[in-house]
């Protein structure tokens, strides 16, 4: 029997992200440790503890839906690059942010995007880049730029598109993204749930202009 340990590092462990990021994630082996032993070694390191988990070798660890905890995490998207905004987001709705991620399972928590209007795109993106579908009639085919988009309100499906294509396809990818609500303005109707504020310019700097 092995002991895992997951835990993240102090340095981006903050109050506003904490677990909801699990950035610097990482874990340990410890083989034929006690659990009360392992928390003893942490205890006084630069590591925060999460969980611990037991298995043996080499063997994958999986949760059951029942053991998974979601919560409600809320982005703003202002002056925030759609790339980048899309690959958090990605990784939250599907919970590889988690020690406890499992690919079969609907893992990820709850996401907010707010302020869908004022996303930015590098470069010449904004008019250069083309969405293209297809009416299914014969030269059915339609185009549009991400600047058109916004001008017809629909900065929100732009935003959508992109973090689809980052997560795969199937009945799971379905669920995953139906729990990513997003708003072109900063209202909101999910003031109830106490959405857990995520700052992703402190991720890293280049995340937003």
């Amino acid at each position: 029997m092995h002991i895992y340990l997951y835990t993240y590092t102090s340095q981006h462990a903050t109050e506003n992200q904490g677990e909801a990021i699990g950035y610097g994630m990482q874990y340990e082996v410890f083989p034929d440790l006690g659990v009360s032993l392992a928390k003893e070694i942490y205890k006084n390191t630069k590591f925060k503890l999460i969980s611990i988990t037991q298995g043996h070798k080499g063997s994958s660890i999986h949760f059951k839906k029942s053991d998974i905890k979601k919560k409600w995490v809320l982005i703003d998207a202002q002056d925030a690059v759609l790339g980048r905004l899309a690959v958090i987001s990605a990784n939250i709705l599907r919970g590889k942010n988690k020690p406890e991620y499992t690919p079969n399972q609907d893992c990820g928590d709850n996401l907010i995007i707010i302020n869908s209007d004022k996303i930015h795109l590098k470069g010449k993106k904004a008019d250069n880049k083309i969405y293209y579908r297809h009416t299914g009639y014969p030269g059915g085919i339609k185009e549009t730029t991400p600047n058109k988009m916004k001008e017809k309100n629909k900065s929100d499906e732009m935003i959508k598109l992109a973090i689809k294509r980052m997560i795969p396809r199937g009945p799971l990818g379905k669920q995953q993204l139906s729990n990513c609500k997003i708003y072109r303005d900063e209202n909101h109707k999910h003031e109830a749930q106490n959405p857990q504020i995520v700052d992703i310019a402190s991720m890293n700097t280049k995340n937003k202009i």
